[in-house]
């Protein structure tokens, strides 16, 4: 049963992190790859390659230092939900390799992409309503606080992913909890709007 848990929530984790940062949970897998921390699928054995981890480190630095620019970090999170998605998918994908490849996918898809949106969907609205309240002043707070979720999440993933999906599941949760208060938020204002036949 190990064998199916760990890679799942190793992906899971790694997934959630590419959420926050796209580049830092691929390098924190190249490298997990490349001393043979965490086996992967034979078809993405490239990245745990010398080259792959230098290329990667070389992006992770180059987004982390874009997100610090004003204005610029919110047209990257356009570009990057899309990309955020792929790259968790393909993460969780490589890393369960004990699956038919039928589930290895729906799950890498399922799980591993569609968290990886969602966070990163949370994210961009974070950084939305921080550029819109501070002017842009408290986006690269924001951006700090993204870069080490993802390094530290990453770091468990690799290491001790127990703990890690314990701060998946609850991270998940406060997602789920969010999304429902900001759909009542939307609703309010059609209520109000609305009126109601019996007080005419």
């Amino acid at each position: 049963m190990t064998e199916y848990v760990a890679p799942f929530f190793i992906g899971l984790g790694l997934a959630t992190s590419v959420g926050f940062r796209i580049f830092l949970p691929l390098l924190a897998l190249s490298i997990a790859s490349y001393f043979d921390i965490i086996p992967v699928d034979n078809s993405f054995a490239w990245i745990g390659t010398f080259p792959a981890m230098i290329t990667l480190g070389a992006a992770t630095l180059l987004e982390t230092l874009a997100y610090f620019i004003p204005w610029f970090d919110n047209l990257l999170d356009t570009i990057a939900l899309p990309t955020a998605t792929i790259a968790g998918t393909a993460v969780m994908a490589s890393t369960l390799i004990e699956l038919d490849p039928l589930w290895q996918w729906a799950l890498a898809i399922i799980a591993g992409g569609g968290t990886a949106g969602l966070v990163k969907g949370v994210s961009a609205n974070a950084r939305l309503a921080s550029t819109a309240t501070t002017g842009g002043l408290a986006n690269p707070i924001v951006t700090t606080v993204e870069t080490a979720a993802s390094a530290g999440l990453s770091a468990l993933s690799v290491f001790l992913w127990p703990i890690a999906a314990i701060i998946v599941i609850g991270l998940l949760v406060l997602v789920a909890f969010f999304f429902k208060k900001l759909r009542r938020l939307w609703q309010k204002p059609s209520n109000k709007g609305s009126v109601n036949p019996a007080s005419d």
